[in-house]
């Protein structure tokens, strides 16, 4: 399987910097409060300082999301939205254990962070502009059409596991009990990119191994090394 962002969107966003991970062997089973905590001790000490829309990480993909024409107000990227809960709630909802250690690695380098079950995607992955005619999953079990131009990420059958690039992911590829082999992806377009996005990338996977007899397959992504073989 491969995972890649189309030529389109390295033209359209050539500050974008992006990461990825492949591990087989996740279970549900793994004790990973203690990591949560950690990593939500970060967040929360930033969040004392400045609200989370401050952040130059979340001000560059507001600044992304206006430029596809969406409000970044309204389409918050992943890593907005939970910190926006983090700091009203000082808390998440535990869901998975993979989940809830990315949401927590997610808050604490305020970078959106994906987590997909490889065995729901049919072929290779690919962040590209929809052309209309995709479906998407949602957790309701409703199926949706992302709209002509939007960025998603669609695979080989033409189904959307993300839309509106960072904004929402689908219930068709989310982890859950029996989820095995995962994909994560990684994505941000501040300045400082290219360096956090490599320190959250050595994070998770040092955090995967920690927590699952795993050892993830890595990847770092520019304009020109924009494919990963996993």
């Amino acid at each position: 399987m491969q995972f890649s962002h189309s030529d389109a969107m390295w033209q359209a966003f050539p500050e974008l910097r992006a990461g990825a991970l492949h591990a087989d062997g996740i279970h549900a089973d793994a004790d990973v409060e203690a990591a949560i905590v950690s990593f939500s001790a970060i967040a929360e000490a930033r969040l004392v300082k400045a609200q989370e829309g401050e952040f130059p990480e979340i001000q560059a993909w507001r600044r992304g999301f206006s430029r596809m024409g969406l409000k970044p107000t309204q389409y918050r990227c992943a890593s907005e939205a939970l910190l926006r809960r983090f700091r009203q709630e000082h808390a998440l909802p535990r869901l998975h254990p993979l989940i809830d250690l990315c949401n927590a690695i997610s808050l604490a380098f305020a970078i959106p962070v994906a987590v997909f079950d490889v065995e729901k995607i049919a072929g290779d992955l690919e962040v590209r502009r929809a052309k209309g005619d995709e479906t998407y999953l949602t957790f309701a079990g409703e199926i949706e059409h992302p709209e002509a131009n939007e960025v998603i990420f669609a695979d080989d059958e033409h189904r959307t596991h993300a839309r509106r690039w960072t904004n929402r992911q689908s219930g068709l590829s989310a982890v859950r009990e029996t989820t095995r082999s995962v994909l994560i992806v990684v994505e941000a377009l501040h300045v400082s990119a290219g360096d956090d996005i490599a320190r959250l990338v050595e994070t998770a996977a040092d955090a995967l191994a920690r927590h699952w007899p795993v050892v993830a397959k890595t990847a770092i992504f520019s304009s020109v090394s924009a494919r990963f073989e996993f």
